[in-house]
């Protein structure tokens, strides 16, 4: 039951990035941490104060960042390249395609202040197609880590795990109800069980996935929530079970639904297991300035648009 879920905590996720690299940090020598001019905002000033000679400041110049960090692992360094989502991606997409990706390099692309919940930034700085541009790449793993215990445990895991790497967090204080040890690569984690409806989740949207799970739940509707934190490569064995048992499916994610997470389980759908979807996200829109919850609210990523969802699609089941 959902009702069982408890919160021990609320801590925004990038201190989940902060605390994570300076302990994967100190267990991998070969860890180093690039920041465009960012530091701060990333969480880096504890590594840089224990590894100051594995930290380097490339200044607000993020391609550059790109090319050095693709260059360090030629001799075997694992550089965290650390900037917000939107400099991450959209402004440096021609070096992680040409000089990361295409190359395989084991770089990892760590990326804050993601969404909308990045708030009074605006749309200049709220992107929402990042996902979408990292999952289309060749070779790129995406992972969206729920809550501050599994940004951490996602940033340690992705030391030992070889290849270009995606990493999405956040600026926002959010529960903390995962547990470390539960966070694997590649599989999904499943927060209940249910016979009548599949929410597909990640990222802050889990947690909203839940309180909608528990509204659904108390009107006596079996729910059954997927945190799919892995992106790509897609646990596409847990999605095919969860379909197969309840016919259909909502996907949450703060993102434009256009090539984001729901476009990924729709795919797996229509390949295995053809069943009615709706999509939680932005709809082919750009954010805009404004308090977190309010936009939330406003775009149609809370926990009431999930459950209208999810009694639209359970209409359509055949």
């Amino acid at each position: 039951m959902l009702a069982d879920i408890q919160v021990t905590g609320n801590k925004d996720t990038r201190s989940g990035f902060g605390d994570g690299i300076l302990e994967a940090a100190r267990a991998n020598k070969n860890i180093v941490a690039l920041t465009a001019d960012l530091a701060g905002s990333l969480k880096l000033h504890p590594f840089i104060k224990e590894f100051p000679e594995r930290f380097i400041q490339c200044g607000i110049a993020e391609a550059n960042m790109m090319g050095i960090a693709a260059g360090l692992t030629i001799g075997g360094k694992i550089p965290y390249t650390t900037t917000f989502a939107n400099f991450s991606t959209g402004r440096v997409y021609d070096q992680i395609r040409q000089s990361i990706a295409y190359s395989g390099k084991n770089v990892k692309i760590c990326a804050s202040h993601a969404g909308l919940t990045l708030g009074e930034d605006g749309a200049t700085h709220q992107i929402l197609e990042d996902i979408g541009l990292m999952k289309m790449l060749p070779g790129m793993t995406v992972i969206v880590p729920a809550d501050y215990n599994q940004t951490k445990a996602a940033t340690k895991a992705i030391a030992s795990y070889e290849g270009p790497v995606y990493l999405r967090f956040g600026r926002p204080v959010w529960p903390i109800f995962t547990k470390e040890e539960d966070f694997k690569i590649g599989k999904a984690q499943q927060l209940s069980e249910g016979r009548d409806i599949s929410i597909f989740a990640c990222g802050h949207l889990v947690w909203t996935a839940i309180e909608a799970g528990k509204i659904l739940e108390a009107k006596g509707i079996s729910v059954e929530v997927i945190n799919i934190h892995t992106i790509k490569p897609l646990d596409t064995e847990a999605v095919i079970a969860s379909i197969q048992k309840t016919r259909c499916a909502v996907t949450a994610e703060e993102h434009n639904i256009i090539g984001g997470l729901g476009d990924s389980i729709a795919q797996v759908a229509a390949r295995h297991c053809p069943v009615p979807i709706e999509y939680v996200g932005t709809n082919d829109t750009f954010g805009e300035s404004g308090k977190p919850a309010d936009l939330l609210v406003k775009y149609g990523l809370d926990a009431e648009h999930i459950v209208a969802a999810a009694e639209k699609v359970m209409a359509r089941k055949i």
